[in-house]
């Protein structure tokens, strides 16, 4: 039997119930070196994975600009791509629409010695697809029967499952989405569907709270991420991450640089013979000589 909700977010609400008093702001500087000493701490536990043969998944689940992907950018910037991966699967082609729902997703699953992180996961049909009508009712409900079965297959065949819902106020999301529509650098991150999702904010707090109430189990427990500080946010996700693995650091071995192979005669061919880029550094240099 599933876990009673323990979701902070509010149905009906204005603003989630546990971010009803705006958050301090973690400062800059805190910030800064709590991350870095995490990010140490995530190469180490990913050299573990590698070394133990060990298999993590890590859900990432939540509202439009929520900031998810950049808690995934954090957690993932020093580690060993050939061990950590994220997975932020398209919607699906006409073949897999006919195949079982989360066969898929099956197919990005881990295997031994790596991590995968799903920026959006198989929860896609429990939030927007059921909102926005992508899926039947009988879709939506054989998803939510079957989605704790499938779970603990996979935490039964030894595989560390996280789950994390980052939880945003509509007032800290309205302001993200706004800041992104007046910034070309970041305008990509906004489709129809992030924009239509402001108006289907209750319908959203009602799925996810279904969600819960079917999904929210002992073996695969929902962990939820207070996001309206983006900085606490981050660090929060990333401690708790830690904790949640068994890692042992790894003594680093010694290394020493060789000599560099002498040349033996070797002849470097004329410059004038390659096509190099051009210099478009250098004239920014003379562009700010005043002289």
């Amino acid at each position: 039997m599933a876990k009673k909700n323990t979701s902070t977010e509010s149905s009906g609400g204005r603003a989630d119930a546990s971010l009803a008093t705006p958050p301090s702001k973690l400062p800059k500087k805190v910030y800064e070196a709590e991350l870095l000493r995490l990010q140490e701490e995530l190469v180490k536990m990913a050299e573990w994975v590698k070394t133990s043969g060990e298999r993590v998944v890590v859900i990432f689940e939540g509202r439009d600009a929520a900031g998810k992907g950049g808690a995934i950018k954090r957690i993932t910037e020093h580690l060993n791509p050939r061990i950590a991966r994220v997975v932020a699967l398209p919607v699906p082609s006409e073949r897999q629409e006919t195949q079982w729902y989360f066969q898929r997703y099956v197919e990005q699953l881990p295997a031994g010695g790596e991590i995968v992180l799903f920026d959006r996961s198989w929860y896609n049909r429990a939030g927007i697809e059921k909102v926005l009508g992508f899926c039947t009712p009988e879709e939506h409900k054989m998803f939510l029967r079957q989605c704790p079965i499938f779970e603990r297959l996979l935490v039964a065949d030894g595989i560390h499952l996280t789950k994390y819902w980052f939880s945003v106020s509509d007032r800290e999301q309205e302001r993200r989405l706004e800041a992104r529509v007046h910034d070309p650098m970041r305008r990509w991150k906004l489709s129809a569907t992030d924009l239509n999702s402001r108006t289907h904010w209750v319908d959203y707090s009602r799925a996810k709270d279904e969600m819960f109430v079917h999904t929210d189990i002992p073996e695969a427990p929902w962990f939820v991420v207070p996001a309206d500080d983006k900085r606490s946010a981050r660090i929060n996700c990333m401690s708790h991450l830690l904790s949640r693995h068994p890692y042992v650091a790894k003594a680093l071995t010694a290394l020493e640089l060789p000599e560099r192979q002498p040349d033996e005669g070797y002849v470097r061919p004329p410059r004038e013979i390659y096509t190099y880029v051009p210099d478009h550094a250098a004239s920014l240099l003379g562009a700010a000589d005043p002289s």
